[in-house]
């Protein structure tokens, strides 16, 4: 019984498929890489902005109900607001 002769793809088929495949693979590493620093970094924005929330709740503490202007300092008492400082 004659054995059936494999059909096989030219090499230089065979690879631009694999050199496709391999910077497909690549990339989709790149990306993995990317979601978990992006992961990473949603986390850190979780974290200061619960810190940012404990700040402003001292400062209402402190000072009453104001707004602060960053590049100052100075504040000015909020409509209804209670300055505590004085």
């Amino acid at each position: 019984m004659p054995r059936k002769k494999k059909q096989v793809i030219s090499k230089e088929h065979l690879e631009k498929l694999t050199t496709n495949q391999t910077k497909i693979n690549e990339v989709i590493t790149s990306i993995g890489r990317i979601e978990a620093e992006k992961h990473r970094l949603l986390h850190y924005l979780a974290d200061l902005n619960m810190a940012m929330e404990d700040v402003k709740k001292e400062l209402e503490s402190e000072y009453g109900d104001v707004t602060i202007d960053l590049s100052t300092g100075e504040y000015k008492l909020n409509e209804n607001g209670t300055d505590t400082k004085d």
